[in-house]
């Protein structure tokens, strides 16, 4: 293995029996009656990931897509049915949090016993044990049996224990929202801690905003397949596609995937390793002085088509920069092929790594709720005031609807338009709240 790999993941496969009734598995082990007594599913199917040492990598994907099975392969709570698996480094694992709590015991008993399934000496837990105390704040009833404790307090301690023991790699699966928004809190911040000691972590989540937040790199999942690696941006946005059903392999587009080692020197260089591009509309400037991405993500199924999309500033000034505090709108034409019952138009606002920031749609102002015909063309102006602290920011644009019951997209434009952020005061955060101070 090389000195700098965290886990190799190579060529893993991972199949479960599924059996109708309890008689049927009996059967097979037995051996009674010809053929099996199963169906498979292939949970995994031939995936290849490689992370190296202090590298932040999420998993995302749609659920069934193979990203907790691959978690516990790699923690060894479960065997691969074929390919390989090295772990260069010692684990701490937020899983099923509270696995392998013994509800007998009392939460100080707990606390050993836990550490010494992770692979923690007696002496390494003395060490940690107020930090782990401190951390999970159930006050006396860590001296309880643990079967006493509310649901808050048993997750609380497990994570407590899993965070505080100083591990090499950080698994962690959809575990960093429990308890109250205190205790949140505080989890999210032993986690930037984590990324800040150069600690290898593997994020799996379906919040996508701490995903672009945190994540170096993201692996996408689906159906046991992985369907590519890159940018979180990049690799949210195909996610997107997917969860509508409008992703389209590169394979497809005669456009070959990148491999790993491709990826990892594009994204240490900053470079979306995107193979899915288009245009939206004609090919002419259509928008003056506003900064359009000459290579946008574009998908959909072209029954109403964003033709013309621009930003004008309060005097109506084609730009893509915005005075901070001052009125803008942001404009689109949509031209409709077919008959659409209810259109709906939105806007997006992402900053650089992709974490939507604000946006709406007609369906959310109640601005149109109306059918339109085909061949006919509509112009769409959202006009709002720029709160947004200064900076660099990506605009994303949308028609969508639904078709009896199910969400369809028709267009989608993603990070189509740059929008810089003019400011001579910015507060903390993401937005202003244009405060009005009194000292007396």
């Amino acid at each position: 293995m090389e000195n700098d790999i965290a886990i190799r993941v190579t060529d893993l496969e991972k199949v479960y029996k599924l059996y109708d009734k309890p008689s049927d598995r009996l059967k097979e082990a037995l051996h009674i009656g010809r053929g099996k007594h199963h169906t498979e599913h292939r949970a995994l199917k031939g995936v290849n990931m490689t992370i190296r040492q202090g590298e932040c990598v999420g998993i995302i994907g749609t659920n069934g897509s193979g990203k907790s099975t691959i978690l516990k392969i790699i923690t060894g709570v479960l065997s691969p049915t074929a390919g390989e698996v090295e772990v260069n480094g010692r684990i701490s694992a937020l899983l099923e949090l509270g696995a392998g709590f013994n509800m007998e015991y009392n939460g100080i008993d707990n606390i050993y016993l836990n550490g010494t399934m992770i692979g923690f000496s007696k002496k390494e837990i003395d060490q940690k044990l107020d930090e782990i105390l401190a951390f999970a704040d159930i006050g006396d009833y860590v001296y309880q049996p643990a079967k006493t404790y509310s649901s808050g307090m048993f997750v609380r301690l497990a994570f407590a224990v899993a965070i505080n023991i100083d591990p090499e790699i950080l698994i962690v699966d959809e575990a960093l929202s429990v308890g109250d928004v205190f205790f949140q809190a505080k989890c999210y911040h032993k986690f930037e801690e984590f990324k800040e000691m150069g600690k290898t972590i593997v994020f799996v989540s379906h919040d996508l905003s701490s995903i672009s937040k945190y994540c170096d790199r993201v692996v996408l999942l689906n159906q046991g397949i992985k369907l590519g690696e890159g940018m979180p941006k990049q690799m949210i946005d195909t996610y997107k596609q997917v969860l509508v059903g409008q992703y389209t392999p590169p394979e497809a587009e005669g456009e070959r995937l990148l491999d790993d080692e491709q990826l990892r020197a594009m994204a240490a260089k900053g470079v979306d390793g995107s193979k899915l591009k288009g245009k939206a509309g004609t090919d002419e400037d259509r928008d003056g002085g506003c900064a359009e991405n000459p290579e946008l993500l574009e998908y959909g199924s072209k029954k109403a088509q964003i033709t013309e999309y621009y930003i004008t500033d309060e005097k109506g000034t084609k730009t893509s920069a915005i005075l901070k505090g001052s009125s803008f709108s942001i404009h689109m034409r949509v031209e409709m092929t077919e008959r659409i019952a209810a259109p709906i138009f939105a806007f997006t606002i992402k900053n650089v790594r992709g974490t939507e920031i604000t946006g709406t749609n007609t369906m959310f102002e109640k601005a149109f709720l109306e059918s339109v015909e085909a061949g006919e063309a509509k112009e769409i102006t959202f006009t709002q005031d720029m709160n947004l602290q200064g900076g660099d920011y990506l605009l994303s644009l949308g028609v969508t609807g639904y078709e009896e019951d199910d969400f369809t997209v028709y267009h989608r434009l993603y990070d189509v338009l740059n929008v810089t952020v003019i400011s001579d005061k910015d507060t903390v955060g993401f937005y202003d709240m244009n405060s009005i101070v009194t000292v007396k």
